[in-house]
Formats: structure tokens, C-alpha cells, sequence
């Protein structure tokens, strides 16, 4: 099964960013485990920190991979354009999340995406990709 990891703004950053909430690893580190750990899921990683090459990316992966993993960062909360792309398409969308997003702040406890999508696994840090990608593997 073809999957794709996509991350939004910032996420680029892990390892080096705020470690008490993100942790040290960064996601190319965590990403080569998951590779090692899932040899049978064909897994692909992309990362942007614009909203239109996020929206761009899924579209065109929407309609021939068999799922997505998508963890927007802070566009979640704010992109209507997300969400309509992730209702425009095919694919199975899991949100992604690494933090408790509903143990934060009040803004980033509403997430535009989250009707759009099959589900949503927050709070486990980098794990939260796991769980996502155990739930597309199995459902299919």
C-alpha cells in the first residue's frame, strides 16, 4: 500500500524545536524507522511550510495512493483551502497529530480538517504516525 506522511509549517523543525512538546528526534530520523518497521507499506515523505504546496501535494497523490497521513501543524486550525482539498479527494486522510491538540491552547483545540478525514490520533507524540499508519495498514 502506497502511503504518504505530509507535514505542514514547522515540522521541519523537529528535533530543534520546543523538545519539551516535540521531542529530540527529528521526523527524517523517526521516518527511517517507520521505513524499517513497515518494509510491505510503500511510505513517502513530503514537507512544506506553504499552505498552496500542501494543498497542491494533495491533490495530486489524492486519487492514486492509498492513504495519507497528514499533519498540517498550524494550518489545522486555520485553512478552510486544506480541508476542501482533503474533501476533494480519494485518498483516506488520518490527522495527525503530535502534541494533545485538546490539552493546548483554546485556537488549536478546533480543527478544520478533522470532518474531512477518516480519523484523528493526537497526543502521542512522534508515536501519533504510527498509530495513523497501523489504522490505514489495517483498514485495508
Amino acid at each position: 500500500m502506497k502511503i504518504i506522511i505530509i507535514n505542514g509549517p514547522n515540522l521541519n523543525l523537529l528535533g530543534t524545536r520546543e523538545k519539551s512538546v516535540y521531542g529530540e528526534k527529528t521526523f527524517e530520523e523517526y521516518f527511517n524507522e517507520l521505513t524499517v518497521e513497515y518494509p510491505n507499506a510503500e511510505l513517502e515523505y513530503y514537507q512544506s511550510n506553504v499552505e498552496g504546496e500542501l494543498i497542491d501535494k494533495l491533490q495530486e497523490v489524492g486519487f492514486s495512493y492509498g492513504g495519507i497521513l497528514l499533519n498540517a501543524g498550524g494550518y489545522t486550525h486555520t485553512s478552510v483551502a486544506i480541508s476542501d482539498a482533503v474533501a476533494a479527494i480519494e485518498a483516506p486522510v488520518v490527522e495527525v497529530h503530535i502534541s494533545n491538540i485538546f490539552a493546548r491552547e483554546e485556537y488549536r483545540q478546533v480543527s478544520l480538517l478533522s470532518k474531512n478525514c477518516v480519523g484523528i490520533i493526537s497526543g502521542f507524540g512522534l508515536g501519533s504516525y504510527r498509530l495513523a499508519l497501523e489504522s490505514l495498514l489495517q483498514a485495508q
